[in-house]
């Protein structure tokens, strides 16, 4: 079994409530990666759908969670025909983490239409990209590999830093374990956030919602990735995702509101 399979897996305990113990194989800096708690409540909600076409998958992080036990408390809020809607919450301590919601709709075995009115980003050849290193307490790269465009990896080899907050490469299990909307749902959120490029690490980012919209299993063994952020103010930013096959087709879109917090706050 693959570590993320058995880093998936949920006890049921009651009706429509699990029992898990968070791993520390998907930490940043200790805290449990939010790619991999919204791929966890993706598995709990669909313990209750047959449905499995393009879910959007949507989670407010309320507090972090840390490696260990946890709970979810899955709520059917509808269901019909075409989609399935359901929430679930995760607790810790018996304080709520996260709250999730999940979009799941009938498959189909025809798309159609296709119209892509954005291209397929340019990604450099896999041997002219910067794999990122393995770092202390950050042990999502121990199980990923991410190789970064060297135009935006600057800021990790001490190298100029970016004109554009922005973050492109390619991603895949360092174990090879193939992509399913689960995997999909952590590697949306894989990437480190793309304002580091521009701005080194001069600020820590928190993800207060995240918003991945899954429209295809990808085949490939390895997905190329962009994430961007266009504006900072408030303390707020935003990271629009892409994340596509290496085929050309589209795989996910996402979306992040996150917190722009200088590292000595």
């Amino acid at each position: 079994m693959h570590t993320f399979d058995q880093d998936l897996m949920l006890t049921k305990i009651q009706n429509r409530t699990y029992h898990t113990t968070l791993s520390d194989n998907w930490s940043i800096n200790g805290i449990a990666n939010g790619g991999y708690l919204l791929a966890l409540a993706a598995t709990a909600m669909c313990r209750h759908s047959e449905k499995r076409g393009t879910p959007i998958l949507t989670a407010n992080y309320i507090s972090r969670c840390l490696p260990g036990e946890a709970i979810f408390m899955v709520e059917e809020i509808t269901q019909s025909n075409q989609f399935d809607r359901l929430q679930v919450r995760l607790l810790q301590d018996g304080k709520e983490k996260i709250r999730a919601m999940g979009t799941f709709a009938l498959e189909t075995d025809t798309c159609f239409t296709t119209r892509y009115e954005a291209p397929v980003p340019e990604m450099p050849p896999l041997a002219d990209c910067y794999p990122i290193p393995p770092i202390p307490k950050y042990t999502l790269y121990d199980h990923m590999d991410v190789r970064l465009d060297q135009t935006c990896a600057g800021w990790l080899q001490g190298k100029p830093l970016a004109q554009k907050s922005e973050h492109k490469g390619w991603i895949k299990f360092k174990d090879d374990r193939p992509f399913d909307l689960f995997a999909v749902a952590l590697a949306a959120d894989a990437f480190p956030p793309p304002v580091l490029a521009s701005h080194g690490l001069v600020a820590w980012v928190p993800t207060i919602e995240f918003s991945v919209n899954i429209r295809s299993i990808p085949r490939t063994a390895w997905l190329k990735c962009l994430f961007r952020t266009r504006f900072i103010n408030c303390g707020l930013l935003e990271e629009d995702g892409e994340v596509w096959d290496e085929n050309g087709e589209l795989v996910a879109i996402s979306r992040q509101i996150a917190q722009f917090r200088p590292v000595n706050s």
